[in-house]
């Protein structure tokens, strides 16, 4: 199968990669927040098929990714979802993030720029 992203230019690949991988956060975190809310606070049944149905989406959106390395591509989402699952706390669930939750989210957006910008 052709790999479509070769005829962008790497800086529209670098920001078609962060879009994908905001996209990936909604879906995995706003999935598992649905099912969340269905175990634990008592939502009904049809949040937990709405939770699942946005994580199978997000299972085949992770392919979207233009970066070729498996790897390399996960590492940096996991990063990602880090960072946007605080976020989603502070948004969605009333989350106060604290000096630990601010210095490690520094940590690892380091660690993302590093793993995704590093000249290869």
């Amino acid at each position: 199968m052709p790999y479509y992203y070769d005829a962008l230019s790497p800086p529209v690949q670098k920001f078609v990669g962060v879009l994908v991988y905001i996209l990936c956060g909604f879906l995995e975190i706003g999935g598992g927040y649905l099912v969340w809310q269905y175990i634990r606070a008592s939502k009904p049944w049809y949040w937990a098929l709405g939770g699942s149905a946005l994580l199978v989406g997000y299972g085949f959106a992770a392919t979207l990714q233009p970066l070729a390395d498996f790897a390399r591509a996960y590492a940096i989402y996991g990063g990602v979802f880090i960072l946007m699952s605080l976020l989603w706390g502070v948004a969605f669930d009333g989350f106060k993030p604290d000096v630990g939750d601010i210095s490690g989210s520094v940590v690892v957006g380091v660690g993302i720029c590093l793993i995704y910008f590093w000249p290869r």
